[in-house]
């Protein structure tokens, strides 16, 4: 399998700063990551996840990027494919495209415009329907659907990737089931090894039961680290998702060890990584070289 490392930014890289951005995905494709990622908070400090791709793929030429993750309920399905293929074009076939339900906030809900219950049956809808239009064999798409109907659709351009892989997250057993179903990769958050090993066989087993297989190098995890004490607030949300589980198995404190962290999900069958502070660091380009010189050894 190819162990590849990514790096994410949330509300903690203030976009305020016209120049920060900027310098960070430079750095990043000097450095030798893999790829960006962008956390998606309609009510939060961050950037617009698709502005933050195309801004990083005109800076870039190598440097892949997704959405971590990108909310589909609420969007329209035709123009989100639209503009992910676009990117994907335009990038030369770098776009990873993650998807997700959204958090459980109740802004988060108001502003995406779908309430809590319908949001599964949204995105079960969607993406399949965004996987035709992507796909350079269908040139016209009908679809007759509870939310959405369509008749003669032509998108244009198709994506360079074909087909183009789509992620999803979370480790509920609905959400293990909806990636065995409808994904192409897994990337959970705020996990553990033996949580990844066991979601891993999980999608395998669901998967199969749908005539379906996901490739065995497209299970990986985001990897969460503080730089100083974990946030309050933090520790009340992993707590309340997770009771049993003490945070410092799943948020790193420091850069230092980060490398045998990952060592342990590459154990568990995982390959792809994304690592992200949940703090702002007084000096953000030096905590990425000291997770370049701690974590890229470990790419192959």
């Amino acid at each position: 399998m190819k162990i590849r490392i990514g790096f994410g930014f949330g509300g903690s890289a203030h976009p305020d700063d016209t120049d920060l951005f900027g310098r960070l995905v430079d750095d990043l494709e000097s450095l030798g990551f893999d790829s960006l990622w962008v956390s998606e908070r309609a009510n939060g400090l961050t950037l617009d996840p698709i502005v933050a791709m195309s801004y990083a793929a005109g800076r870039t030429e190598r440097l892949k990027f997704g959405p971590a993750v990108m909310v589909l309920p609420g969007r329209n399905p035709v123009l989100c494919a639209k503009a992910i293929a676009s990117l994907d074009l335009v990038s030369g076939g770098r776009a990873l495209p993650a998807f997700g339900l959204g958090i459980a906030d109740a802004a988060e809900h108001q502003a995406f415009g779908v309430a809590r219950g319908d949001r599964a049956a949204w995105f079960d809808e969607a993406l399949p329907l965004m996987r035709r239009l992507w796909d350079a064999s269908e040139e016209v798409v009908d679809h007759q659907g509870p939310r959405f109907t369509l008749s003669g659709v032509q998108l244009q351009p198709k994506p360079v990737q074909q087909p183009i892989d789509v992620w999803l997250g979370g480790f509920a057993p609905s959400e293990l089931r909806r990636c065995a179903r409808l994904g192409d990769g897994w990337l959970p958050s705020f996990t553990t090894p033996a949580a990844v090993s066991e979601g891993i066989a999980t999608i395998n087993s669901e998967a199969s039961t749908h005539g379906r297989s996901i490739d065995q190098g497209h299970f990986g995890a985001l990897v969460p680290f503080v730089h100083r004490a974990l946030p309050d607030r933090f520790v009340a949300r992993l707590r309340d998702r997770q009771p049993d589980l003490d945070p410092a198995e799943i948020v790193a404190t420091g850069v230092t060890g980060l490398a045998d962290r990952l060592a342990s999900f590459v154990d568990a069958g995982a390959s792809k990584f994304v690592l992200f502070p949940l703090d702002e660091p007084d000096d953000w380009q030096h905590t990425i070289n000291a997770v370049a010189d701690e974590c890229l050894p470990l790419q192959t």
